[in-house]
């Protein structure tokens, strides 16, 4: 009988408990929204990271993969056997790639960008971890084997995971954060890893000086209207108990003026001790190396004295209507300036060699006509100081970016050009006439005209564009033409973020190349360089 009793209390207290269970459940997610509702003035973006008190547990582990697969045909292509595996720099400069009238180059590759992102539940948010690589091939290219850029050949078997970022995040307050380890190194003021890198390429210094990785420590606040970001990054550690680094210093802010208007104001400071030591596999690194000629950049004949080298990068940037939703007008635009010394020692101590004061600045205006952000119309110009005497006065005049310490560095893929200024749609290949800002130290005048049209509106998008630059000082038995460009492309969207596109360029070369010391050291002007594509691109979550 007692036991019938029981089970008789207990079908009868269940029910009672399942509706206590189930309201101190929604008492508790009241809760979590009150306290959520209170705080959300602090916020400034509406994203897990930001909550003081999440309303629902989120995923701890996210990954994305970004593929890309492309069919390339092409008439230049690098002559050097030990070149092939990844090209990257000028057309034409020291990784020997060269244009020809009867062959054309025919391949095809890929890249995988896995992105990682782990958040503990137990932090609420507040610490992630990240981390991000790279996989690239050419089909066919090697097999059973160790190296980055390669692995598509048969049976695979290839060792060629590169690591891009493995950094973690600490959100002390709601608008804070701190970055540690290798992370993105981006000339922008805004949060490299919340902002798409359309937006990056087109504001700020538009990754022109600084568009890569670097091991260090950031620190920055976005607040409702501006941010700042302060960072310190080694470039170069070399003997660690030896001064003999390379080490760059960040500071840089935005500030909304008006409600489409932002302007900001940077400095960068560069400090390299490394006398050329580190770098890029047998090219080095520094203002001397073989790097800068295969970028570029400026390669300044210092001799083999040991040196020291400080620069100061100082600009400004503004832009209006950054994400070309708010009216149909946007506009963009920076001045920087280098300045700096090199200090050589002969044996009587550290005397200056050469001082560096040279300026770029950067404009670019747009009108959205039609219901997209893909029915635009867009005018680049872009000008960077020449230097016209080498350094035999004692002075550098030219500009100087981030691709004299590293390959690739200093991007201008945002200019919508494809041979004539570099583009972003590449794997192995990364290779256009004026690679670097500094254009050789020779300056240049140059931009794009680029105007797109939707013809299935967010579905079937279509760009054809123009492109022309001349350089600031002629090189020795050259003019000052650099050439022109006309290009267009096709992009079908077949889902959410994945898209096929066809593109193709044709580049009509100055007199500019007339020039020995530019064109590969021919007799005559090179052949004018094509390319065409098609590619798969697919952003997975």
């Amino acid at each position: 009988m007692k036991r019938h009793n029981m089970f008789f209390v207990l079908g009868v207290l269940i029910p009672f408990l399942g509706f206590a269970q189930d309201w101190n459940k929604k008492q508790t997610d009241s809760l979590f929204t009150t306290q959520n509702e209170i705080h959300k003035s602090s916020f400034i973006n509406d994203t897990p990271f930001d909550k003081v008190i999440p309303a629902r547990a989120n995923k701890q582990l996210q990954v994305f993969v970004f593929s890309y697969t492309q069919a390339m045909v092409q008439n230049f292509a690098p002559e050097n056997e030990f070149l092939k595996g990844q090209i990257v720099g000028r057309l034409f400069g020291a990784n020997t790639t060269k244009t020809f009238s009867n062959q054309t180059a025919n391949f095809y590759e890929q890249r995988f960008l896995p992105f990682f992102v782990y958040s503990p539940a137990i932090f609420d948010g507040k610490v992630t971890l990240r981390s991000s690589f790279k996989i690239d091939f050419t089909w066919g290219d090697s097999a059973y084997g160790v190296g980055s850029h390669s692995g598509g050949a048969l049976s695979g078997g290839q060792v060629n995971l590169e690591t891009q970022n493995i950094e973690v995040e600490y959100r002390p307050a709601p608008t804070w954060a701190i970055n540690i380890g290798l992370q993105r190194l981006f000339d922008t003021p805004h949060d490299t890893y919340r902002t798409t890198l359309d937006k990056m390429i087109n504001t700020g210094y538009r990754l022109n000086y600084w568009g890569s990785n670097g091991a260090g420590i950031s620190v920055r606040k976005d607040a409702d209207f501006y941010k700042v970001k302060g960072g310190f990054y080694k470039l170069y550690e070399n003997n660690a108990e030896l001064v003999d680094d390379v080490s760059l210093y960040e500071l840089n802010g935005q500030m909304q003026v008006a409600k489409n208007w932002n302007v900001g104001a940077s400095a960068y400071y560069l400090k390299d001790r490394s006398n050329g030591k580190g770098g890029v596999s047998i090219l080095g690194q520094g203002p001397r190396s073989l790097l800068t000629e295969y970028n570029g950049a400026y390669k300044f004949p210092l001799g083999a004295d040991p040196y020291k080298m400080d620069v100061v990068w100082l600009g400004g940037y503004f832009s209006r209507n950054e994400d070309m939703m708010n009216d149909r007008y946007f506009l963009s635009g920076y001045v920087n300036s280098n300045i700096g010394s090199i200090r050589q020692d002969a044996g009587e101590g550290y005397n200056t060699t050469v001082d560096i004061v040279g300026v770029a600045a950067n404009l670019r205006a747009g009108y959205r006509y039609g219901q997209t952000i893909n029915d635009f119309i867009t005018v680049d110009a872009v000008y960077t100081s020449a230097n016209k005497n080498g350094i035999s006065d004692g002075k550098y005049t030219g500009v100087i970016t981030g691709n004299t310490w590293g390959s690739p560095v200093g991007l201008m893929i945002g200019k919508g050009s494809y041979i004539l200024f570099p583009h972003g749609n590449v794997v192995n290949r990364y290779v256009a006439a004026v690679a670097d800002l500094s254009n050789m130290g020779y300056g240049m005048t140059g931009g794009t005209v680029n105007v797109g049209y939707d013809i299935v509106p967010n579905k079937f998008h279509s760009k054809i564009g123009g492109a022309f630059a001349m350089s600031n000082q002629e090189p020795t038995g050259g003019g000052g033409f650099i050439g022109w460009e006309v290009n267009g492309k096709l992009v079908y969207d077949l889902g959410a973020f994945l898209s096929i596109e066809a593109y193709g360029a044709y580049m009509g070369l100055g007199d500019f190349y007339n020039s020995k010391l530019v064109n590969g050291n021919l007799d005559s002007k090179p052949v004018d360089p094509w390319t065409t594509a098609i590619g798969l691109k697919w952003l997975i979550f």
